[in-house]
């Protein structure tokens, strides 16, 4: 019984891992490059103070998930109506757009990092991104975004090389300027990249894909937060990289592009060696956030709309889900050809995230209590986590918003 149970884990085993791998996108490494060249490490402690705020949102959507049978959205209308759904398939459209076009900003760059035109680097990023969605299996998808996503490990490489000072990093956590409003839209830009609406929308429905039962609960639970702490730590490794880099006197300015940050950091591994390699990763972390956020679009819009919605299905099965995929991403993909500066977009879509949050999270909040099995509903100081989750990224978002208006 034990082999069979092992087998079943690892046969639902990657979800949570893929999202989570999605969640370290191009806007959370430019966020987190920008935070530790200009605040050193005093932004280190948030990161690990939004790992259980992340765990706690995604391990309600698992809840959700195994135990309704139903996606966010499909759920959504059916207890709260289509006038609520069609709310946060919105707050959904424009979270997504917002990050497939920070995700197609740096893969851009990264392309004229050496020497290869927009177009034809957009135009490779967008048919790959199309054949992956298209292999008529969600299996399969899973095992090559899990792939794509496994570069981002490239990162604690750099963190490693940047050999950080201990004392500093102390000294700096114990110094945190909270009346400073460049601070506070870096907090907000690096908490809007600790959670967006597209991963409720994805994990939930690629559980029902799944099929995924009761069974799997445990084992999907250990994997998000497993997942958590991975996403938060490969942050954490851009950031303490970039801080090492001014601690010791190699960085001083501003960076506002992967291909700058790639530049910045090369010398740790050995000069083009270290480009090439800090490129393959922010590469893998563009290209796996944009297929979570697109599918996570297609599935959610689907479901609000009644459409069919699979990956299991061949195009001609469900031709609105993947005429949906496809239009996110083509869209975003010329929006990013044609703009010649889309780099501010990357820190707004960030705060964007985090002001949608609450929207999303608060529909979250509201299913758990009237779609879960009684058993299952969270109580007690779980709840109270959740909730204080979910309205501390919200607010944090709106003060770092303000910060940046004034």
């Amino acid at each position: 019984m034990k082999s069979v149970a092992s087998l079943r884990t690892l046969g639902v085993w990657g979800t949570g891992t893929l999202v989570m791998l999605a969640d370290m996108d191009v806007g959370n490494v430019v966020a987190a490059a920008q935070a530790g060249t200009a605040w050193g490490y005093r932004l280190l402690p948030l990161l690990f103070v939004l790992i259980p705020c992340l765990y706690f949102l995604q391990e309600l959507t698992v809840r959700l998930g195994i135990f309704s049978g139903r996606g966010y959205g499909e759920l959504v209308r059916e207890r709260f109506g289509i006038g609520w759904s069609c709310v946060s398939a919105t707050a959904l459209v424009i979270a997504t757009i917002g990050s497939l076009v920070t995700q197609f900003t740096g893969i851009a760059g990264i392309g004229e990092l050496y020497g290869m035109p927009r177009a034809l680097t957009l135009f490779l990023a967008t048919t790959a991104l199309i054949a992956i969605a298209g292999t008529g299996s969600y299996r399969r998808m899973q095992y090559a975004a899990l792939f794509i996503g496994a570069f981002e490990l490239v990162f604690f490489a750099f963190a490693w090389a940047a050999r950080p000072d201990p004392v500093t990093i102390w000294r700096h956590v114990l110094d945190i300027p909270w009346y400073n409003g460049s601070f506070m839209y870096l907090a907000a830009a690096l908490a809007g990249a600790a959670f967006s609406p597209w991963m409720v929308f994805y994990q939930q429905s690629a559980i029902v894909e799944q099929g995924m039962s009761s069974m799997d609960y445990g084992a999907e639970k250990l994997e998000t937060a497993v997942g958590a702490v991975l996403t938060q730590s490969l942050t954490a490794a851009v950031l303490i990289t970039m801080a090492a880099l001014v601690a010791n006197g190699s960085r001083t300015a501003s960076l506002h592009s992967v291909s700058q940050i790639a530049d910045a950091v090369s010398h740790l591994l050995g000069g083009t060696a270290g480009r090439v390699l800090f490129s393959v990763g922010a590469l893998g972390a563009a290209m796996v956030s944009a297929i979570v956020s697109s599918l996570a679009l297609a599935w959610g819009v689907g479901e609000v709309a009644g459409l069919r919605r699979s990956l299991e299905c061949r195009p001609m099965k469900a031709p609105w889900f993947y005429a949906l995929y496809v239009a996110a991403v083509v869209g975003c993909a010329l929006l990013v050809w044609y703009v010649p500066d889309l780099i501010a977009l990357n820190l707004i879509a960030q705060v964007m995230n985090a002001l949608l949050s609450p929207l999303v999270t608060g529909l979250l909040i509201a299913l758990s209590v009237v779609a879960l099995p009684v058993k299952y509903r969270p109580r007690g100081w779980y709840r109270l986590a959740v909730i204080s989750g979910a309205f501390g990224l919200g607010g944090v978002g709106l003060v770092g918003a303000l910060g940046m208006l004034l």
